[in-house]
């Protein structure tokens, strides 16, 4: 029997029989190269990473939730610890716009030159010493941490209601996301604001208010009533915009900490709509595949799905600077408009003003040019402390998982 099967198997033209155990070690074999292959695909990584997500799906494609608890409380701390962060690296800079801003008499001399914000960061260092360069920090760290916490939270939150999908992703959703979390988030900080303002404006040192007296000379301080006869009164009420607004409010009183506060809404509108839009248009642009190889780092393992590739350093902080660039020229006028009213009640007659007279003032005294005072250290500023912002929060968002 042996041999006839011998023989049948090697004739020409004729098929080899295979015995069971021979059929059951070639399955083994196929099952063992099988395994083998699997093992070398999660242990090699993919030329492209979306050719072996299209057959073995990634772990962490579960969409988010962005209106969980969990979800806001670390978009909102990762944008807290960003502001912070961009803040404290570029306070005396701050300080040194703040006193150009507001025009402060011991410090006019110095503006209008790159020299002159040299030479006033050596003078207040040489009067009150590195302190003196951080004077008033400590309220803008209070301010600065749910300030950028509230905003950063507040674009997540806006921007996933206006913009659903991207197919309505656009510039001018965009643009309004940014400017309604800007003004969500300076709306419930901005009393710290007016405070750490006054701090800064302040520098004579033997005549330093403490955190408790500038509170309570910001609350005695009265608003400014047009004097004259009644139909003059109510001509001066209705020349300005929202000036009827302001002619009910109290004359003193907790109002005082909102000194200003209708010039911030005014500019926080093209400033932070800006800085986002621009920021994430810049964010596109350098994710673009022709680029993508030499600007982008691999998605992390925890990456939420629809989530882009996260930006290398370079061009993180790139696009970071150049938002801060293009909302600073937006809004420049504006803030110095608002620094004006918000040290109004420290110089003068105490008096508050409102937004048309306070315009009208800088544009006596120093014409067009007068909206631009400290706009160059502005940008020396502005760069750094936006770049930074936008960097650090998206890091802390890669960090905390979202």
């Amino acid at each position: 029997m042996g041999p006839a099967l011998i023989n049948d198997a090697s004739a020409p033209g004729s098929r080899p029989h295979l015995t069971q155990e021979t059929g059951d070690a070639l399955q083994l074999g196929a099952g063992a190269r099988q395994a083998m292959d699997s093992t070398r695909r999660q242990k090699e990584p993919a030329v492209c990473p979306t050719d072996d997500e299209a057959k073995f799906p990634r772990a962490e494609t579960q969409k988010q939730n962005k209106r969980s608890l969990d979800y806001l409380w670390r978009s909102g701390v990762a944008g807290g610890f960003a502001g912070c962060e961009a803040k404290t690296i570029v306070a005396p800079l701050d300080r040194v716009k703040i006193l150009f801003q507001a025009h402060n008499p011991q410090f006019v001399k110095y503006t209008g030159s790159w020299f002159g914000v040299a030479a006033a960061i050596k003078d207040i260092y040489r009067q009150d010493g590195t302190m003196g360069l951080y004077r008033g920090h400590s309220a803008t760290l209070l301010r600065i941490f749910p300030y950028a916490g509230i905003k950063f939270l507040a674009y997540e939150q806006i921007r996933a209601i206006i913009i659903h999908s991207k197919d309505h992703e656009t510039p001018f959703r965009r643009l309004i996301s940014g400017s309604l979390a800007g003004v969500t988030s300076v709306f419930f900080t901005y009393p710290l604001e007016v405070i750490r303002v006054r701090l800064a404006f302040e520098t004579k040192k033997d005549s330093r208010s403490s955190l408790t007296r500038i509170c309570r000379q910001i609350y005695r301080e009265h608003r400014h009533s047009p004097v004259g006869p009644p139909e003059i009164r109510s001509a001066s009420v209705a020349a300005a915009p929202g000036a009827a607004m302001e002619a009910a409010l109290p004359r003193n009183g907790l109002v005082n900490f909102y000194r200003g506060f209708s010039a911030t809404l005014l500019g926080m509108v093209p400033y932070a709509g800006m800085s986002f839009l621009t920021h994430d248009t810049a964010g596109d642009l350098l994710r673009h595949p022709k680029v993508a190889k030499w600007t982008t780092l691999p998605k992390p393992d925890n990456v939420p799905a629809g989530k882009a590739a996260p930006l290398r350093s370079w061009a993180e902080l790139a696009a970071g600077g150049v938002a801060g660039l293009v909302s600073q020229t937006a809004s420049y006028p504006l803030e110095v408009i608002r620094r004006r009213m918000q040290v109004g009640g420290a110089v003068g007659d105490r008096r508050r003003l409102r937004i048309s007279e306070t315009a009208a003032i800088i544009m006596r005294e120093r014409g067009l040019r007068g909206f631009f005072v400290g706009l160059t250290i502005g940008y020396v500023k502005v760069i750094p402390m936006t770049a930074t912002a936008f960097y650090t929060y998206e890091r802390a968002k890669m960090w905390l998982g979202i």
